[in-house]
């Protein structure tokens, strides 16, 4: 059986367990207080283009989400994304267990746009009984989105200026940041998302780690006592130092994006392998996420060879279905699943 349910089924790179058992007995203080922390922080500050950025390390994207946006709210405010969004769907009511509302607007192919925000927004402000209700107080995004779909650079640019407006933080989910930094036609920039976003994490668990995010604080006001948070939501790594070695790694010469890269032209020949045999998709996209809509007689059929995801009904004959590779799938996964569509 070959695999393609998700992106965090192998363990970590190579290089990342060669790293840690090359520093395995070195002695370090805790609690991300080490040289590792410190060096990959330079990293990611120098990759992205933030020289004044505050960088912290979490363990995973729900952690992650749930302290950063806690962390920004007043007790009275919610945060708003597409109804599709992470925070929305997948987990669990983390941000509501935080005590603030999640505020979901209708998505198209997992976007929302910068006028839909600013309406939202206007009509919150602008009702005479909005001090009974719950304040949108910032905006979160997912790059790419949960149907790996791509926020382009204008359309980042137009939300980012809402926000300022309404003095609105902006953060992005990047928990697959380099499968959409390295999709073709992407043109949004490593050096863009700090001048974009007020806070945006780095995925690692999804893309070659074998744990944790990377949450950058571009505007240093709201870093301010952020270590606090990460204690109290029970964030604070003691051996801190397995995260900083982690991102040291991924960090150096480009191993993040060379592993988005071969990634996304996996996912690539995925897609032109539905595509020659006819089959419509759910969303058209260019990570490493595929979603082709299958009569159920072939997802049976291919269910015998592979693991893919059900990913939702589209009538009594067809679902949509998602693929997804990796930053280790093989080539010859790859080609194993071409010639099966080809039977198809």
């Amino acid at each position: 059986m070959i695999l393609f349910e998700s992106d965090y089924l192998e363990g970590c790179h190579p290089a990342i367990l060669k790293a840690l058992q090359d520093t395995n007995y070195e002695q370090t203080l805790g609690y991300g207080e080490d040289s590792h922390c410190a060096r990959a922080a330079d990293m990611i500050r120098y990759v992205f283009d933030a020289p004044d950025a505050s960088v912290h390390f979490l363990v995973g994207g729900t952690q992650a989400n749930a302290t950063v946006i806690s962390s920004i709210l007043k007790p009275y405010q919610g945060v708003v994304c597409a109804e599709s969004g992470h925070i929305h769907v997948h987990e669990t009511g983390a941000v509501e267990h935080t005590g603030h509302k999640v505020l979901a607007l209708p998505a198209r192919d997992g976007k929302i746009t910068a006028e839909q925000i600013l309406s939202f927004v206007q009509a919150h402000h602008s009702d005479f009984s909005r001090e009974h209700m719950v304040q949108p107080g910032m905006v979160y995004l997912s790059f790419p989105t949960e149907l790996g779909t791509l926020y382009t650079k204008e359309e980042l640019l137009a939300i980012r200026q809402v926000c300022r407006d309404w003095e609105m933080p902006l953060f992005i989910d990047g928990a697959r940041l380099g499968y959409g930094l390295e999709a073709s036609g992407c043109n949004v920039l490593p050096k863009d998302l700090p001048k974009i976003a007020d806070v945006f994490y780095i995925g690692g668990t999804k893309q070659g780690a074998l744990f944790g995010e990377a949450i950058v604080f571009s505007n240093p006001a709201l870093a301010q006592d952020f270590r606090y948070n990460i204690k109290q939501n029970g964030g604070m790594l003691a051996k801190g130092r397995l995260l900083g070695i982690q991102f040291e790694t991924l960090m150096n010469e480009g191993l993040y994006f060379k592993l988005a890269r071969h990634a996304d032209r996996l996912a690539d020949r995925v897609r032109d392998a539905f595509r020659a045999k006819g089959f419509p998709f759910l969303v058209e996209n260019t990570t490493n996420q595929v979603f082709p809509i299958l009569p159920k007689s072939a997802i049976e059929q291919l269910s015998a060879e592979f693991g893919f995801e059900r990913w939702q009904g589209v009538d009594e004959e067809h679902d949509g279905v998602r693929f997804c590779t990796s930053w280790a799938t093989p080539e010859s996964a790859v080609r194993a699943l071409e010639a099966a569509v080809r039977k198809l």
